[in-house]
């Protein structure tokens, strides 16, 4: 039952959500802040979500089911990764494989040119909120017991350093997971 439940909610999700694997966040925080369904025991919170997103941004694949293989094995073993997963994806194969057959008929409908017009913008929302989130999550300390603490000072600065090489130099992003994550554990010693 517990793999119907995880599939059914990623399916839910993977179909609605426009934009590509940041776009599940603000599901999945939805998720964690309703503490009902999957997360009935409140074992899902926001920052699991940044500790997974961190760790789905290092490994190959696709974020989204990076991130649905994660939650799937925390909340039901190797089965519920694979149903998350499946789960997330299966909206996207079913609906690739309707909108390929139909696109070639109707790629000049102005029906269709609305369509994609109305599904843009609201990708970029999607996406907008999650950078958002990951940002917050990644800088924002809520519990800090005085204000000069709700910022992440060393995070922050790692942001701002890496921003800027990514914006100057763009390289390979797995150079900047490296840089990030060894600047991490010099300023933790």
């Amino acid at each position: 039952m517990r793999l119907l439940f995880l599939f059914a909610n990623f399916f839910t999700i993977g179909l609605f959500s426009v934009g590509g694997g940041y776009a599940i966040l603000p599901f999945l925080f939805e998720i964690a802040d309703n503490a009902s369904g999957i997360n009935v025991d409140g074992w899902l919170t926001r920052e699991l979500i940044g500790n997974m997103l961190a760790v789905a941004q290092s490994l190959p694949g696709a974020i989204g089911s990076n991130l649905s293989a994660n939650i799937g094995f925390q909340y039901a073993g190797v089965p519920g990764a694979f149903a998350a997963a499946l789960g997330l994806t299966a909206p996207s194969i079913i609906i690739i494989m309707i909108v390929a057959r139909t696109l070639k008929a109707f790629k000049e409908s102005l029906l269709v040119k609305n369509l994609f017009s109305g599904l843009r913008p609201a990708a970029a929302a999607l996406l907008s909120a999650a950078a958002f989130w990951a940002l917050s999550l990644a800088l924002w300390n809520a519990d800090a017991p005085v204000w000069y603490e709700f910022i992440r000072w060393r995070e922050a600065l790692i942001f701002i350093i890496l921003f800027f090489l990514i914006y100057k130099f763009k390289k390979h992003p797995v150079i900047y997971i490296f840089i990030a994550g060894l600047t991490g554990l010099l300023l933790r010693l």
